[in-house]
């Protein structure tokens, strides 16, 4: 198997196969725990794919569910050995939200919604050293480093000439006004969100103050679609301590609709770019 295989999207795809193995046979993540031996949410975690599945677990799970078809066994078990592989941001050492970082690698296009910076993917090195300075004041430097260094690492999924990733950004006008780092720095990050802002695959809007209220005023969360049709769309929002992922159907569904009420309540393309450009002239040298 290539080496390229994204361990995330392995683990998602592997546990949709047998979350539905299970449906077929009729039975619930608590029955079959009770099976193995093992706790409900260690069943519930292999099917959201937010725990490495081993060898031993599909064997185990495809016995409970009476798979006889050994070339489905023996595929979903090369599924699982794929799925332990590494992905790029293991050489960093441990990520906090590697989950995350697996899907945006593999993602077709992200929405993001942001009320309070400028998204990760947009952001210059400088305005990302001072943003993850100043969110964790009590972080080592060479730990800020670590992670400025993942985020750059990130963006080349919009730099990249080839497949690039499809970014929509949607942000509040306090994310252009709130000064992180200096004057100078804001001016050219924002300077730098314009010309991205000018590549084929990104579009950056902005809700203005005097849009009053908007659906967006309960915080960010961004919203993943894939390649595959087989991969559902995921919505991520951000915490402190933890993330949450919804997969859903139901819950991405109420979450694109409101992402398209802030599309149209924010400023056009060319009137978002103009805005941007007008304040980070107000930033002087």
């Amino acid at each position: 198997m290539a080496s390229n295989v994204n361990p995330t999207v392995r683990r998602r795809r592997l546990g949709q196969e047998l979350r539905r193995l299970r449906e077929l046979k009729g039975m619930t993540a608590e029955e079959v725990a009770e099976r193995l031996l093992v706790s409900q949410s260690k069943i519930s975690r292999l099917e959201n794919g937010r725990r490495s599945i081993s060898q031993r677990d599909v064997r185990d799970l495809c016995g409970v569910y009476e798979v006889e078809d050994q070339r489905m066994v023996d595929s979903l078990m090369e599924m699982a050995k794929d799925s332990r592989q590494q992905g790029w941001w293991h050489a960093f050492g441990d990520v906090p939200y590697s989950v995350y970082i697996g899907l945006e690698t593999d993602a077709a296009s992200l929405r993001v919604y942001d009320p309070q910076v400028v998204p990760g993917l947009l952001q210059t090195r400088q305005y990302a050293e001072a943003l993850i300075s100043g969110a964790l004041p009590e972080t080592a430097h060479t730990e800020i480093e670590k992670r400025v260094q993942v985020r750059m690492r990130r963006q080349e999924r919009v730099s990249s000439g080839e497949n690039p990733l499809r970014l929509w950004s949607v942000m509040d006008e306090s994310a252009l006004r709130r000064v992180v780092g200096s004057r100078e720095l804001m001016r050219e990050q924002l300077e730098h969100l314009v010309e991205q802002s000018q590549l084929p695959h990104v579009t950056v809007q902005v809700i203005p103050f005097d849009m009053g209220a908007h659906p967006g005023l309960n915080g960010q969360y961004a919203i993943l679609e894939f390649p595959d049709t087989a991969d559902s769309s995921v919505v991520y929002i951000e915490g402190v301590t933890s993330d949450l992922y919804l997969e859903k159907p139901n819950d991405v569904q109420k979450y694109s609709v409101m992402y398209e009420h802030l599309r149209a309540q924010a400023l056009n393309v060319d009137q978002s770019r103009q805005f941007i450009a007008d304040i980070a002239k107000g930033y002087v040298r």
